[in-house]
This record gives structure tokens, sequence and C-alpha cells, in this order.
């Protein structure tokens, strides 16, 4: 199964790393990635498999929001097909 994280926040060193590192350690590989700064603000998505992770797909929704939290930054993950649906137009 296909994700989608979006990030959204002031941007600060670190963040591609905690966001990386998160998904490592949870198993899950990034398909693809595209960041970019706009005026001191960050933005990132990510495609990402998570078919061999090892838990919930909710838990992975509630840690990388946490996560998020933490590092004053707004994370969100979305299956690929939700994703696909609420931004067709």
């Amino acid at each position: 199964m296909k994700g989608i994280i979006t990030v959204l926040g002031k941007d600060r060193v670190g963040i591609i790393a905690k966001v990386c590192g998160y998904l490592s350690g949870e198993g899950i590989n990034i398909l693809d990635i595209s960041q970019t700064i706009v005026q001191n603000y960050f933005t990132m998505i990510m495609i990402v498999d998570i078919t061999d992770s090892s838990s919930d797909f909710t838990r992975y929704v509630e840690d990388l929001a946490a996560l998020g939290q933490e590092i004053g930054l707004i994370i969100k993950l979305q299956r690929e097909d939700i994703f696909n649906s609420m931004h067709r137009i």
C-alpha cells in the first residue's frame, strides 16, 4: 500500500532527517520525495510504500502528527487512493 506524506512549516535544520529517521525505523520505504522552501516556509511531499512496514496505518498517522507537533510542523499521512480522490478536479 502506498501513502502520501505532506510536511509544512517554518524551515529549520533537520526536518528531512527527523521524518526520514522515523520512516526508516518503521521499515517504511520512500518511493519519491520533493521539497522546497519558499520565503522560509518548508514544504515536502513524499510517496511512501508501507506494504512491508511493521505496524498499523493509524499508528503511523498519529506518530507523524505527534512528530510534527514536536518539531513545530504539520505532518500528515494519507492513503494514496484517498489523497488522489480528494485532489481530483
